[in-house]
């Protein structure tokens, strides 16, 4: 049964026609009103909204050319742009029709209609109208947390020479569609540099979504990132939409690119080549448009390696490459974020912090910051909250020492308990690797989060 709100307009200069459709349609709809006057839809349409127009498309005596219903279509159109109208003419041809329909009319009925093809188009017209409208809510709910999520957005802070290289190749590419490789160690921010590609982008309004290929079970990628069909594997209950068609007309954020499985690159390469994705279980492809940008801690050599990552992928994927600097690389840039730190955390948790003692920010800035940003940031974090006082000094910031890549401990020196065996290890292995956490960790054969739990236990 029709909704009492459905609101149906007919606009015709035959008496006769609007009295059979104000009686056809009044025994199915909420509201019928019917007018003569065609110079009357704009009062009309400024009065309220209808689910459906039936327009008339020849009011002058003798008219047969449909000029007269094509040129009111176009002003009911600027008026409402999401008025559905439905045009009739009792001199029915093709290419009118199909002008028509060009022009953004819904349907095209000839008179005399036949009452259920009438009824019929007319529903379909109020549901095409629900359609329209429901789309431009959740667009505009897409814009509105598209602008919430850029707004609330960490700054990327840095105005030494290596983040100014970096600054202006945001902004050369962020206006354009083309694929970006961010590559960096842990911790220096190559989402925010993502995030601000698009912020800056034409894709601006519409989602920007973000797939950790870390964190994804090798064999639960492909459905992740290209969906699946219902049945297509065991536990595929229902249809599942894959990240590259959830992202649509946005950005598709692919971090730790370097855990693609080797036999998934080929699947990646096509959808960025076709610009489709077939989902698990289907058997034909669906288009999709998405601005593609990667992010990896893999060193450049690394992904230089046919066998390891294919070059014909990597191609595709970094038309522009942006490489972020490790934070003991850019000590000019730490004074900037420790007094950024320093304001975001002492606001978050309320704490009268104002300042930092000269030996504490000298300590910060001599330091090598394995963690890059990321652990910056989580120590002023930290040092906020247990600190006395307006001022952080140096022992609110613990400062463990780290090992260097060009002096590493030699293993098993001076060790003597099976403890200084394990911190030896373990300080070796992120010397060797530039403090990369992944590739310490394969080194040392345990998982990421065991080797974080031990580098606390340590002080590393």
């Amino acid at each position: 049964m029709t909704a009492v709100a459905d609101s149906i307009l007919v606009v015709d200069d035959d008496a006769d026609i609007l009295t059979a459709a104000r009686l056809l349609l009044k025994r199915h709809f909420g509201s019928v009103t019917t007018s003569n006057q065609p110079d009357r839809i704009p009062a009309l349409l400024a009065e309220r909204a209808y689910d459906a127009i039936l327009l008339d498309m020849n009011f002058a005596t003798g008219a047969q050319s449909g000029r007269e219903g094509l040129s009111w279509l176009g002003r009911i159109l600027e008026l409402d742009p999401h008025a559905v109208v439905v045009l009739m003419t009792a001199y029915s041809a093709i290419e009118t029709a199909v002008e028509a329909m060009k022009l953004g009319a819904f349907d095209f009925v000839a008179k005399p209609w036949q009452n259920e093809k009438l009824l019929a188009t007319v529903r379909a017209a109020i549901g095409h109208r629900r359609a329209k409208l429901e789309a431009a809510a959740l667009k505009a709910t897409n814009r509105a947390l598209a602008a919430a999520i850029n707004a609330g957005a960490d700054p990327i802070l840095g105005d030494g020479p290596a983040m100014r290289r970096v600054f202006e190749l945001v902004a050369k590419a962020a206006p354009t569609d083309a694929n970006v490789l961010i590559l960096g160690e842990n911790g220096t921010g190559k989402e925010l540099i993502a995030r601000e590609l698009h912020r800056r982008s034409m894709r601006a309004e519409q989602v920007f979504m973000g797939v950790d290929l870390g964190a994804v079970s090798e064999t639960l990628i492909e459905s992740e990132l290209f969906g699946h069909r219902k049945g297509a594997f065991t536990g595929a209950t229902d249809h599942r939409v894959g990240r590259f068609q959830a992202a649509a007309g946005g950005t598709l954020f692919l971090d730790e690119l370097g855990n693609l499985p080797r036999h998934l690159q080929p699947k990646l390469l096509t959808a960025l080549e076709r610009r489709e994705v077939i989902p698990v279980g289907a058997n034909s492809p669906v288009a999709v448009d998405v601005r593609v940008i990667s992010a990896t801690n893999t060193p450049r050599a690394d992904l230089e390696d046919g066998a390891v990552f294919r070059q014909d992928l990597l191609y595709r994927l970094n038309t522009v490459e942006i490489v972020l600097p490790p934070l003991r690389e850019r000590k000019e840039d730490i004074p900037l974020l420790a007094d950024h730190f320093r304001a975001v955390y002492a606001k978050k948790y309320g704490r009268p912090v104002a300042q930092i003692t000269d030996d504490a920010l000298a300590a910060i800035v001599a330091y090598p910051w394995p963690g890059n940003v990321r652990a910056l940031r989580h120590a002023f974090e930290r040092a906020v909250i247990l600190c006395d006082g307006h001022t952080l000094r140096l022992g609110d910031f613990p400062l463990p020492p780290v090992a260097t890549p060009a002096a590493p401990p030699a293993e098993g020196a001076g060790a003597t308990t099976l403890a200084e065996l394990e911190r030896q290890a373990i300080a070796t292995a992120l010397a060797r690797h530039a403090g990369n956490i992944t590739y310490a960790a394969q080194e040392l054969g345990i998982t990421r989060t065991s080797l974080y739990r031990r580098m606390e236990k340590h002080r590393l």
